[in-house]
């Protein structure tokens, strides 16, 4: 059983050569044997016409001995001479060859002065081995008597195996020549495919630091291309899973420390009934601040999964927005916040819930950054197939290289990495991964100190 690639190759390449040489004999003996037999017809029927312009010309008494002495001049050939007796004399010929066998018929019309000729068209190169076959019979008449006279070529026996033996020898010094490319060719071949599985199995052992050096154009080419960009991604992803890890674990342990070390705190007998109540809130806070990490944590699994539901119901894009301004009233009147809300009526397909917790979290981040007696500044505006929603504050901004990351899980601004701000890094990304799921975009403007301006644009009809 044939288990490398490499031998598979050179087998099948083998197989190919050997099956073109013989084809390729066999094709080119048909293609030139009709070429041939007329040649060498041309030939004998020349000869031939010479010998019966001598016997017209000198009506010889005894015409064997003008054809011996032909056939002896010429030896190129043979002649075997018919009467209508059946007589047959054979000259230029060895012994053990003086005599053929031929169809009456044919000796027949030849002696009704018809000449005969083999049809090329009906001879194949095998006749060739026979050199009888190749023949021409033309009428002959001397001293008032009617001859039939067969011309054929003479191809001695060792002439026959010289050539025999020349076109084997090239086919074997093709064949071998051919072996060998063919071994050069596979391993050239092959080489990048050892090069792609061996980084296969590393890659496979957790080893995403692989890079295969193929430069090429062709199909294997663009296969090492594809590899070396996977490995890239799976290195990318095993970074981003460790830093998942680390994250959860950063943001699950501060909280839990907090709880065990006021906990602790609250055993003290002599404790001041105020600052128990104040470890109590704090127990409280942290406590909350882990379930709505889990709770993120959770929803945003549903969203990357695919299989989070999904239920468009048509509704009031603005009055859904004006809802959540109402709800964040508390918050931007303690910090006396101006808004300015621009909210024509617009209908929109999509899944009411979700959207809801988009406009959440972006307005509720605007009315944390901002500023006291800062602005914001909400707009809707309905186009042909989609809406575009923007929400600007004049809070803190964000830095720009930090707009890149800001919709990665857990990564928080420099300004947002005070506890006292409740934030987790997940909100951004859950909004990224909704938008994502109803067939929208969502980017980001700022600069430091001047505010920041997310851009919303959502399709008015959404299946997800």
């Amino acid at each position: 059983m044939i288990k490398t690639l490499y031998l598979r190759l050179v087998l099948t390449f083998s197989a190919v050569v050997v099956v073109s040489i013989f084809l390729t004999f066999h094709i080119v003996m048909l293609l030139y044997t009709n070429r041939i037999t007329t040649e060498v017809q041309a030939s004998l029927l020349k000869v031939g016409n010479q010998l019966v312009e001598m016997s017209n010309e000198y009506q010889p008494i005894k015409l064997e001995t003008l054809l011996e002495g032909s056939t002896q001049f010429n030896d190129s050939y043979s002649l075997f001479l018919f009467d209508d007796s059946g007589y047959q004399a054979s000259f230029g010929v060895e012994k053990n060859n003086d005599r053929i066998e031929l169809d009456q018929q044919r000796v027949t019309s030849v002696l009704h002065g018809n000449i005969y000729k083999i049809e090329t068209k009906n001879f194949i190169y095998a006749d060739f081995k026979e050199s009888t076959n190749l023949m021409i019979g033309i009428p002959l008449c001397v001293n008032g008597k009617q001859y039939a006279l067969f011309v054929t070529p003479k191809v001695s026996e060792v002439a026959r195996k010289q050539t025999r033996n020349t076109i084997i020898t090239a086919l074997l010094i093709v064949l071998l020549i051919g072996s060998l490319l063919i071994l050069v060719a596979s391993r050239y071949i092959v080489s990048p495919i050892k090069k792609l599985t061996l980084a296969t199995n590393r890659l496979a052992r957790g080893n995403f630091n692989v890079n295969v050096n193929i430069k090429r154009s062709d199909e294997i080419g663009l296969l090492a291309e594809g590899f070396n960009h996977m490995a890239g991604e799976l290195k990318q992803l095993e970074q981003m899973r460790q830093d998942f890890v680390s994250n959860v674990s950063h943001e699950i342990q501060s909280p839990l420390t907090s709880i065990r070390g006021f906990s602790k705190a609250l055993r003290q007998s002599a404790l001041q009934e105020d600052e128990r109540h104040r470890y109590l809130e704090i127990i409280e806070r942290e406590s909350e601040h882990l379930s709505r990490l889990s709770e993120n944590l959770l929803k945003l699994a549903s969203l990357e999964s695919e299989h989070h539901p999904f239920h468009p119901t048509t509704y009031d894009l603005d009055e859904q927005l004006r809802r959540v301004v109402v709800f964040f009233e508390p918050q931007w009147s303690e910090k006396e916040l101006g808004l300015d809300l621009n909210l024509p009526r617009v209908k929109i397909s999509a899944d009411a819930d979700q959207l809801n917790q988009v406009w959440t979290n972006l307005i509720g981040n605007a009315i944390k950054f901002t500023p006291h007696q800062g602005t914001i500044q909400i707009k809707l505006a309905a186009k042909t197939d989609r809406v575009v929603i923007s929400i600007q504050d004049s809070g803190i901004g964000i830095k720009k290289e930090e707009q890149e990351r800001i919709f990665e899980r857990f990564y928080k601004t420099d300004h947002a990495r005070q506890r006292g701000s409740g934030g987790s890094g997940l909100g951004l990304a859950i909004v990224r991964k909704i938008i994502e799921r109803h067939h929208g975009s969502i980017s980001v403007a700022s600069e430091p100190g001047e505010g920041t301006l997310f851009t919303v644009i959502l399709p008015i009809f959404t299946y997800s």
